[in-house]
């Protein structure tokens, strides 16, 4: 914007146009993601009925109460498969649709424009965190209304619920970004991602229990963020005799909130050093 001046000169206004900031622009790219994402009918159902099937037929199928621990079977799926459907809404959604837009280009298209790279991210943080609550909520209700879980009711519990949540899913977010640039092509993609995803599945405690899991597969599930969201909703849905299915015999809770916030920093300086916005072939 412009102003001319007594002698006819044009002088420039005090206010500048600028281009919306990261935050604004990553809120529309979140928009659009979630509009992209809704649209793709098979996407969606599949996204969401995966964990929730999976828990109907193992928390059908074992059904039996765990000695001592005053819970059924049941019971210690719905928490294990909340933290696997966060972990799919983040880790496996991001790792393999990044690699498909790499793949067909959209990522070099969108880093030749005047949009921050942040945005970009931003909005995918926005996809993930919409996507991750609705599943969670879904399986909330299946597991209330179908496994007789008992929702808390002190405000703490909730309050641990949210950092969980929280930590959990910006580390398994981070931690999808980062592992989206192994696959060398979007074709590759759901196997690179989905394979190590399954296994760690099964050496977390989502469908085993750990105290039956053996101790060196147990080592090695510790070290990702997957064991941990499971350790923290079991702790926070299922009640105070149920420690003793735990390997230490506790919730752990700090424990957890370090795992979980060293993934968030890690995985953030993972995704600095690997990040790629086109395919090594592209050039």
């Amino acid at each position: 914007m412009t102003t001319t001046g007594t002698d006819g000169t044009r002088a420039a206004s005090t206010t500048d146009d600028r281009l919306p900031g990261a935050w604004g622009l990553g809120r529309h790219q979140g928009v659009l993601e979630l509009r992209q994402f809704f649209r793709q009918r098979e996407q969606v159902v599949f996204t969401f009925a995966f964990p929730i099937v999976f828990l109907f037929l193992f928390a059908s199928i074992f059904s039996d109460d765990v000695a001592g621990a005053g819970i059924t079977a049941s019971q210690l799926y719905v928490a294990a498969m909340i933290a696997a459907g966060i972990m799919s809404t983040s880790f496996q959604s991001l790792g393999i649709s990044i690699a498909i837009e790499r793949d067909e280009k959209v990522l070099r298209r969108l880093r030749g424009t005047p949009m921050p790279p942040a945005a970009y991210f931003l909005g995918k943080i926005w996809l993930v965190l919409v996507t991750g609550l609705l599943e969670t909520a879904l399986l909330l209700i299946v597991g209330v209304s179908l496994f007789d879980v008992d929702l808390p009711t002190r405000a703490g519990d909730w309050l641990t619920f949210g950092w969980i949540f929280v930590l959990g899913l910006t580390g398994c977010a981070l931690l999808g970004i980062a592992i989206s640039s192994v696959p060398k092509s979007g074709r590759s993609a759901s196997s690179v991602v989905i394979l190590p995803f399954l296994v760690l599945q099964f050496i977390s405690g989502v469908y085993i229990a750990i105290d039956t899991i053996p101790d060196w597969m147990l080592t090695i599930g510790a070290l990702f963020p997957l064991k941990w969201m499971c350790q923290g909703f079991r702790g926070v849905f299922l009640p105070d005799s149920a420690r003793v299915l735990e390997q230490a015999g506790s919730w752990e809770y700090g424990k957890i909130a370090l795992v979980l916030g060293a993934w968030c920093v890690g995985g953030l300086v993972l995704c600095l050093l690997t990040f790629r916005w086109k395919n090594g072939r592209d050039g």
